[in-house]
Protein backbone atom coordinates (compact mmCIF):
# COMPACT_ATOMS: atom_id res chain seq x y z
CA UNK A 1 0.00 0.00 0.00
CA UNK A 2 3.08 2.20 0.40
CA UNK A 3 2.52 3.93 -3.57
CA UNK A 4 -0.78 4.59 -2.80
CA UNK A 5 0.42 6.16 0.83
CA UNK A 6 2.46 8.19 -1.19
CA UNK A 7 0.23 9.26 -3.92
CA UNK A 8 -1.95 10.50 -1.35
CA UNK A 9 0.58 12.51 1.19
CA UNK A 10 2.41 14.07 -2.10
CA UNK A 11 0.25 16.81 -1.78
CA UNK A 12 -0.39 17.07 1.89
CA UNK A 13 0.67 20.41 3.47
CA UNK A 14 3.82 20.28 4.75
CA UNK A 15 3.20 20.60 8.05
CA UNK A 16 1.25 17.48 8.11
CA UNK A 17 3.57 15.07 7.21
CA UNK A 18 7.54 15.18 8.45
CA UNK A 19 9.94 15.74 5.33
CA UNK A 20 11.95 12.21 6.14
CA UNK A 21 8.88 10.52 6.05
CA UNK A 22 8.04 11.84 2.78
CA UNK A 23 11.21 11.45 0.90
CA UNK A 24 11.59 7.33 2.56
CA UNK A 25 7.74 6.97 0.41
CA UNK A 26 8.85 9.03 -2.29
CA UNK A 27 11.91 6.85 -2.88
CA UNK A 28 9.73 3.58 -2.05
CA UNK A 29 7.73 5.05 -4.99
CA UNK A 30 9.95 5.62 -7.84
CA UNK A 31 11.88 2.34 -6.86
CA UNK A 32 8.46 0.47 -7.05
CA UNK A 33 7.74 2.72 -10.54
CA UNK A 34 10.90 1.18 -11.93
CA UNK A 35 10.52 -2.37 -10.95
CA UNK A 36 7.36 -2.53 -12.40
CA UNK A 37 7.91 -0.90 -15.90
CA UNK A 38 10.67 -3.35 -15.54
CA UNK A 39 7.94 -6.47 -14.79
CA UNK A 40 5.59 -5.12 -17.42
CA UNK A 41 8.25 -5.18 -20.35
CA UNK A 42 9.15 -8.36 -19.22
CA UNK A 43 5.31 -9.70 -19.31
CA UNK A 44 5.27 -8.42 -23.30
CA UNK A 45 8.53 -10.30 -24.03
CA UNK A 46 6.90 -13.28 -22.62
CA UNK A 47 3.68 -12.72 -24.32
CA UNK A 48 5.24 -12.40 -27.86
CA UNK A 49 7.16 -15.71 -27.10
CA UNK A 50 4.25 -17.53 -26.06
CA UNK A 51 2.34 -16.08 -28.97
CA UNK A 52 4.87 -16.86 -31.46
CA UNK A 53 5.06 -20.12 -30.79
CA UNK A 54 0.83 -20.40 -31.10
CA UNK A 55 0.23 -20.65 -27.20
CA UNK A 56 -2.27 -18.50 -26.16
CA UNK A 57 -1.87 -16.89 -22.83
CA UNK A 58 -3.90 -14.61 -20.65
CA UNK A 59 -2.12 -12.12 -18.25
CA UNK A 60 -3.97 -11.10 -14.91
CA UNK A 61 -3.25 -8.93 -11.31
CA UNK A 62 0.44 -7.55 -11.67
CA UNK A 63 0.87 -5.15 -14.20
CA UNK A 64 -2.95 -6.08 -15.95
CA UNK A 65 -4.85 -4.86 -12.78
CA UNK A 66 -2.48 -2.21 -11.98
CA UNK A 67 -3.04 -0.32 -15.40
CA UNK A 68 -7.09 -1.48 -15.86
CA UNK A 69 -8.25 -0.60 -12.12
CA UNK A 70 -5.42 1.75 -10.50
CA UNK A 71 -5.03 3.72 -13.74
CA UNK A 72 -1.20 3.98 -13.24
CA UNK A 73 1.43 0.99 -13.18
CA UNK A 74 2.72 2.65 -10.27
CA UNK A 75 -0.03 2.44 -7.71
CA UNK A 76 0.02 -1.09 -7.09
CA UNK A 77 3.23 -3.01 -5.92
CA UNK A 78 3.28 -6.30 -6.98
CA UNK A 79 6.40 -8.86 -7.08
CA UNK A 80 5.95 -11.21 -9.99
CA UNK A 81 3.77 -11.64 -13.30
CA UNK A 82 0.76 -14.18 -13.64
CA UNK A 83 0.27 -16.17 -16.86
CA UNK A 84 -2.49 -18.61 -17.73
CA UNK A 85 -2.24 -21.11 -20.37
CA UNK A 86 -4.54 -23.98 -21.05
CA UNK A 87 -3.25 -27.56 -19.49
CA UNK A 88 -2.57 -29.22 -22.53
CA UNK A 89 0.04 -26.42 -23.18
CA UNK A 90 1.65 -26.26 -19.67
CA UNK A 91 4.87 -28.70 -20.97
CA UNK A 92 5.46 -26.85 -23.96
CA UNK A 93 5.15 -23.62 -22.71
CA UNK A 94 7.30 -24.34 -20.04
CA UNK A 95 10.29 -25.64 -22.02
CA UNK A 96 10.14 -22.43 -23.78
CA UNK A 97 10.46 -20.07 -20.68
CA UNK A 98 13.47 -22.23 -19.00
CA UNK A 99 14.86 -21.54 -22.78
CA UNK A 100 14.36 -17.88 -21.78
CA UNK A 101 16.32 -18.72 -18.49
CA UNK A 102 13.32 -19.31 -16.42
CA UNK A 103 13.34 -22.28 -13.66
CA UNK A 104 11.25 -23.84 -11.53
CA UNK A 105 11.79 -23.24 -7.69
CA UNK A 106 11.56 -26.93 -7.27
CA UNK A 107 12.98 -29.52 -9.00
CA UNK A 108 10.59 -32.40 -9.31
CA UNK A 109 10.93 -36.08 -10.14
CA UNK A 110 8.66 -37.42 -12.99
CA UNK A 111 6.12 -38.97 -10.78
CA UNK A 112 6.03 -35.74 -9.02
CA UNK A 113 6.02 -33.36 -11.69
CA UNK A 114 3.07 -35.59 -13.31
CA UNK A 115 0.82 -35.43 -9.36
CA UNK A 116 2.18 -31.66 -9.39
CA UNK A 117 0.23 -31.09 -12.86
CA UNK A 118 -2.76 -32.93 -11.43
CA UNK A 119 -3.51 -31.36 -7.94
CA UNK A 120 -1.97 -27.87 -8.12
CA UNK A 121 -2.71 -24.73 -9.85
CA UNK A 122 1.23 -23.07 -11.37
CA UNK A 123 4.75 -23.47 -11.39
CA UNK A 124 7.04 -20.60 -9.83
CA UNK A 125 9.52 -19.92 -12.40
CA UNK A 126 12.66 -17.74 -11.31
CA UNK A 127 14.91 -16.15 -13.90
CA UNK A 128 18.22 -17.23 -13.64
CA UNK A 129 19.75 -13.54 -14.07
CA UNK A 130 17.31 -10.71 -12.91
CA UNK A 131 15.46 -13.11 -10.40
CA UNK A 132 12.42 -11.88 -11.71
CA UNK A 133 9.51 -14.21 -10.99
CA UNK A 134 6.67 -15.91 -13.18
CA UNK A 135 3.34 -17.70 -12.07
CA UNK A 136 2.81 -20.16 -15.01
CA UNK A 137 -1.05 -21.19 -14.12
CA UNK A 138 -3.13 -23.88 -15.51
CA UNK A 139 -5.98 -23.54 -13.00
CA UNK A 140 -7.14 -20.54 -10.48
CA UNK A 141 -6.42 -22.31 -7.35
CA UNK A 142 -5.07 -25.64 -6.53
CA UNK A 143 -7.68 -28.95 -6.06
CA UNK A 144 -6.75 -28.78 -2.61
CA UNK A 145 -9.17 -25.85 -1.64
CA UNK A 146 -11.40 -26.69 -3.61
CA UNK A 147 -12.89 -24.28 -5.53
CA UNK A 148 -14.10 -25.80 -8.96
CA UNK A 149 -13.73 -22.91 -11.59
CA UNK A 150 -13.52 -24.71 -14.59
CA UNK A 151 -10.41 -22.48 -15.95
CA UNK A 152 -11.67 -23.17 -19.70
CA UNK A 153 -14.61 -21.15 -18.86
CA UNK A 154 -12.64 -18.22 -18.31
CA UNK A 155 -11.50 -18.07 -22.19
CA UNK A 156 -15.04 -17.24 -23.51
CA UNK A 157 -15.55 -14.27 -21.30
CA UNK A 158 -11.50 -12.57 -22.04
CA UNK A 159 -11.38 -8.98 -21.94
CA UNK A 160 -8.86 -6.12 -23.51
CA UNK A 161 -7.90 -3.64 -21.32
CA UNK A 162 -4.53 -0.83 -22.28
CA UNK A 163 -1.21 -1.72 -21.24
CA UNK A 164 1.66 -0.39 -22.24
CA UNK A 165 0.15 1.73 -25.64
CA UNK A 166 -1.52 -1.90 -26.46
CA UNK A 167 -4.59 -4.08 -25.33
CA UNK A 168 -3.68 -7.16 -24.04
CA UNK A 169 -6.65 -9.90 -22.67
CA UNK A 170 -7.52 -10.48 -19.14
CA UNK A 171 -10.21 -11.90 -17.39
CA UNK A 172 -13.91 -10.14 -17.49
CA UNK A 173 -14.40 -7.79 -14.82
CA UNK A 174 -16.90 -10.13 -13.21
CA UNK A 175 -14.73 -13.40 -13.09
CA UNK A 176 -12.02 -10.98 -12.06
CA UNK A 177 -13.87 -9.81 -9.09
CA UNK A 178 -14.75 -13.54 -7.98
CA UNK A 179 -10.96 -14.64 -8.58
CA UNK A 180 -9.54 -11.57 -6.26
CA UNK A 181 -12.16 -12.37 -3.71
CA UNK A 182 -11.36 -16.40 -3.69
CA UNK A 183 -7.82 -15.89 -3.60
CA UNK A 184 -7.72 -13.12 -0.76
CA UNK A 185 -9.77 -15.70 1.03
CA UNK A 186 -7.80 -18.36 0.81
CA UNK A 187 -4.83 -16.15 2.29
CA UNK A 188 -7.39 -15.41 4.81
CA UNK A 189 -7.21 -11.58 3.94
CA UNK A 190 -4.23 -10.65 5.98
CA UNK A 191 -3.56 -7.94 3.46
CA UNK A 192 -5.06 -4.78 3.16
CA UNK A 193 -4.39 -4.20 -0.43
CA UNK A 194 -6.39 -7.32 -1.00
CA UNK A 195 -9.24 -4.68 -0.09
CA UNK A 196 -8.24 -2.38 -2.28
CA UNK A 197 -7.87 -4.77 -5.16
CA UNK A 198 -11.41 -5.63 -5.25
CA UNK A 199 -12.44 -1.92 -4.08
CA UNK A 200 -10.66 -0.52 -7.42
CA UNK A 201 -11.92 -3.16 -9.35
CA UNK A 202 -15.79 -2.49 -8.15
CA UNK A 203 -15.00 1.41 -8.52
CA UNK A 204 -13.36 1.08 -12.35
CA UNK A 205 -15.96 -1.37 -13.51
CA UNK A 206 -19.26 -0.78 -11.69
CA UNK A 207 -21.39 -1.23 -14.95
CA UNK A 208 -20.42 -5.20 -14.65
CA UNK A 209 -22.88 -7.67 -15.00
CA UNK A 210 -23.89 -8.49 -11.18
CA UNK A 211 -26.71 -10.65 -11.13
CA UNK A 212 -24.10 -12.92 -13.27
CA UNK A 213 -21.55 -12.89 -10.73
CA UNK A 214 -23.58 -13.30 -7.71
CA UNK A 215 -25.10 -16.34 -9.58
CA UNK A 216 -22.03 -17.56 -10.67
CA UNK A 217 -20.25 -17.23 -7.22
CA UNK A 218 -23.46 -19.14 -5.68
CA UNK A 219 -23.24 -21.95 -8.47
CA UNK A 220 -19.65 -22.19 -6.96
CA UNK A 221 -20.05 -22.32 -3.19
CA UNK A 222 -18.09 -18.93 -3.17
CA UNK A 223 -21.19 -16.38 -2.37
CA UNK A 224 -19.96 -15.79 0.60
CA UNK A 225 -16.29 -15.26 -0.06
CA UNK A 226 -17.53 -12.84 -2.49
CA UNK A 227 -19.87 -11.14 -0.21
CA UNK A 228 -16.81 -11.34 2.17
CA UNK A 229 -14.72 -8.91 -0.15
CA UNK A 230 -17.60 -6.85 -1.31
CA UNK A 231 -18.31 -5.79 2.17
CA UNK A 232 -14.73 -5.32 3.60
CA UNK A 233 -14.08 -2.99 0.54
CA UNK A 234 -17.27 -0.80 1.66
CA UNK A 235 -16.66 -0.44 5.59
CA UNK A 236 -13.05 0.46 5.07
CA UNK A 237 -12.21 1.60 1.71
CA UNK A 238 -15.79 3.52 1.71
CA UNK A 239 -16.44 1.28 -2.05
CA UNK A 240 -20.10 2.17 -3.05
CA UNK A 241 -22.28 -1.24 -3.88
CA UNK A 242 -25.29 -1.84 -5.67
CA UNK A 243 -28.53 -1.86 -3.26
CA UNK A 244 -29.39 -6.02 -4.29
CA UNK A 245 -26.08 -6.67 -3.95
CA UNK A 246 -25.30 -5.36 -0.29
CA UNK A 247 -28.78 -6.46 0.85
CA UNK A 248 -28.18 -9.86 0.07
CA UNK A 249 -24.64 -9.96 1.37
CA UNK A 250 -25.96 -8.49 4.70
CA UNK A 251 -28.74 -11.32 4.71
CA UNK A 252 -25.85 -13.95 6.08
CA UNK A 253 -25.01 -13.40 9.25
CA UNK A 254 -21.57 -15.12 9.20
CA UNK A 255 -20.71 -13.00 6.67
CA UNK A 256 -21.16 -9.72 8.65
CA UNK A 257 -19.36 -11.88 11.61
CA UNK A 258 -16.44 -12.21 9.54
CA UNK A 259 -15.99 -9.01 8.16
CA UNK A 260 -15.52 -7.56 11.62
CA UNK A 261 -13.42 -10.15 12.67
CA UNK A 262 -11.03 -9.50 9.21
CA UNK A 263 -11.39 -5.42 9.73
CA UNK A 264 -9.98 -5.77 13.11
CA UNK A 265 -7.47 -8.10 12.21
CA UNK A 266 -6.16 -6.38 9.61
CA UNK A 267 -4.70 -3.68 11.62
CA UNK A 268 -3.28 -5.49 14.35
CA UNK A 269 0.29 -5.70 13.95
CA UNK A 270 1.19 -9.96 12.61
CA UNK A 271 3.76 -11.31 11.09
CA UNK A 272 2.66 -11.45 7.02
CA UNK A 273 6.23 -12.78 5.91
CA UNK A 274 5.46 -15.08 2.79
CA UNK A 275 7.17 -18.31 4.67
CA UNK A 276 4.54 -17.85 7.57
CA UNK A 277 1.31 -17.93 4.40
CA UNK A 278 3.41 -21.05 2.79
CA UNK A 279 3.61 -22.63 6.42
CA UNK A 280 -0.35 -22.79 6.83
CA UNK A 281 -2.39 -25.21 4.62
CA UNK A 282 -5.00 -25.30 7.02
CA UNK A 283 -6.61 -22.41 8.53
CA UNK A 284 -10.10 -22.32 10.06
CA UNK A 285 -11.26 -19.71 8.92
CA UNK A 286 -11.63 -21.31 5.32
CA UNK A 287 -14.73 -23.11 7.02
CA UNK A 288 -16.04 -20.08 8.11
CA UNK A 289 -15.90 -18.82 4.45
CA UNK A 290 -17.94 -21.65 2.87
CA UNK A 291 -21.53 -21.33 3.02
CA UNK A 292 -22.31 -24.91 1.55
CA UNK A 293 -21.91 -28.23 3.75
CA UNK A 294 -20.22 -30.21 1.23
CA UNK A 295 -18.31 -27.55 0.55
CA UNK A 296 -16.96 -27.69 3.76
CA UNK A 297 -16.23 -31.53 3.33
CA UNK A 298 -14.78 -31.74 0.36
CA UNK A 299 -12.19 -28.72 1.68
CA UNK A 300 -11.03 -31.21 4.22
CA UNK A 301 -10.67 -34.47 2.24
CA UNK A 302 -9.33 -32.75 -0.44
CA UNK A 303 -7.07 -31.03 1.83
CA UNK A 304 -5.90 -34.47 3.72
CA UNK A 305 -5.40 -36.05 0.39
CA UNK A 306 -3.79 -34.03 -1.63
CA UNK A 307 -0.02 -34.20 -1.69
CA UNK A 308 2.11 -31.49 -2.06
CA UNK A 309 5.81 -30.65 -2.78
CA UNK A 310 6.25 -30.01 1.32
CA UNK A 311 5.23 -33.64 1.82
CA UNK A 312 7.78 -34.90 -0.73
CA UNK A 313 10.49 -32.38 0.62
CA UNK A 314 9.64 -33.65 3.87
CA UNK A 315 9.84 -37.47 2.94
CA UNK A 316 11.80 -38.20 -0.96
CA UNK A 317 9.95 -41.59 -2.55
CA UNK A 318 10.46 -43.48 -5.16
CA UNK A 319 8.12 -43.88 -7.58
CA UNK A 320 6.78 -47.50 -6.81
CA UNK A 321 6.55 -45.96 -2.89
CA UNK A 322 4.78 -42.73 -4.15
CA UNK A 323 0.62 -44.05 -3.35
CA UNK A 324 2.12 -44.10 0.63
CA UNK A 325 1.98 -39.73 0.09
CA UNK A 326 -2.10 -40.38 0.19
CA UNK A 327 -1.56 -41.98 3.91
CA UNK A 328 1.59 -40.06 4.95
CA UNK A 329 0.03 -36.70 4.32
CA UNK A 330 -2.91 -37.10 7.09
CA UNK A 331 -0.36 -38.15 9.84
CA UNK A 332 1.87 -35.30 8.62
CA UNK A 333 -1.52 -32.81 9.18
CA UNK A 334 -2.67 -34.31 12.09
CA UNK A 335 1.01 -34.05 14.08
CA UNK A 336 1.20 -30.40 12.70
CA UNK A 337 -2.72 -29.38 13.19
CA UNK A 338 -3.70 -32.49 15.47
CA UNK A 339 -6.05 -30.17 18.13
CA UNK A 340 -7.52 -27.50 15.65
CA UNK A 341 -8.06 -29.69 12.84
CA UNK A 342 -10.11 -31.42 15.21
CA UNK A 343 -11.94 -29.36 16.67
CA UNK A 344 -12.91 -27.74 13.17
CA UNK A 345 -14.30 -30.56 12.08
CA UNK A 346 -16.33 -30.97 14.99
CA UNK A 347 -17.90 -27.96 14.31
CA UNK A 348 -18.64 -28.95 10.56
Amino acid sequence: MMPLLFWHLADAPPELVPATVLARLRERFHRNAQRNLFLTAKLFKLLNLLEAHRLPAIPYKGPVLAASCYGNLALREFVDLDLLVHKRDVPRARELLSAAGYHPRHRLTLAQEAAFLRYNREHELVHEDDRSMVDLHWAIMEKSFSFPLDPECLWERLHRVPLGGSDVPTFSPEDSLLILCVHASKDAWERLKYVCDVAELVRTYWDMDWRRVVERAGRLGSERMLFLGLLLARDLLETPLPEEVSRKAHADQAVEALVRRIGERLFQRIDNSPRRFAEMPFRPIHMKMRERLRDKVRYLVRLATTHTVGDWMALPLPKPFFFLYYALRPIRLARKYGRKLFITILRV
